[in-house]
């Protein structure tokens, strides 16, 4: 009998963890919704999904106990996890959006999409665009012949310090980050639960990093 690979995911007050787990499951993974930081397993995978305001998603963080836990974790242990949208967005320094400091474990921060007003580009940016593989990885094919199509919702995007830590991009007026890796941590700009066949390939890879 095959045993399935479980993710757990953080229910910190700011996440679409709904249709997160179900498209774990639907993948063949085991979602895992941990609740309080301690039921959280420095052996188990870790997604932190995250929708809403900056500042928002880190004092749910903070005020729920769960930033000791997730360094332990991630720092300490190295236990691999994705952010998703805000999740990835509280993994770096810092945020336009906001005042508080980010988790600090990616140098980048989030800034906000500026456009002029004839430029006829909306913000926030949202819905299906291209992605393109900038570096080759585990979570993420580098079939050239392969368009890879994510769905965005989002007002904010990330720039990385590191071009190394880049292996996703995407273009809304201008390239930006859709997705990092350094290490044990990584993060999507767009929700993969949302993205149909594309979202299902990022997570089984997850499920086998």
């Amino acid at each position: 009998m095959t045993t399935r690979s479980t993710i757990q995911i953080i229910d910190y007050g700011a996440g679409n963890i709904a249709s997160v787990a179900n498209m774990i499951e639907y993948v063949g993974g085991e979602a895992d919704i941990v609740i309080s930081p301690d039921q959280l397993k420095c052996d188990v995978k870790i997604i932190l999904p995250g929708v809403g305001a900056f500042d928002h998603g880190m004092t749910c963080l903070e005020e729920g106990g769960w930033i000791p836990a997730l360094v332990e974790c991630v720092q300490t242990k190295r236990t691999p996890i994705l952010g998703i949208c805000l999740g990835m967005q509280l993994m770096c320094n810092s945020s336009e959006e906001g005042q508080r400091p980010g988790l600090g474990w990616i140098d980048a921060s989030a800034r906000r999409f500026t456009f002029s007003a004839d430029s006829g580009l909306k913000v926030p940016h949202m819905g299906w665009n291209r992605v393109v593989v900038s570096t080759c990885d585990e979570l993420v094919s580098d079939e050239t012949d392969t368009e890879k199509r994510f769905y965005f919702v989002h007002s904010y995007y990330i720039s990385c310090a590191r071009e190394e830590d880049v292996i996703l991009t995407c273009h809304h007026g201008h390239d930006f980050v859709a997705g990092f890796h350094r290490e044990n941590i990584w993060g999507l700009q767009f929700h993969p639960e949302k993205s149909h066949r594309f979202g299902m390939e990022v997570f089984r890879r997850f499920l086998e990093v």
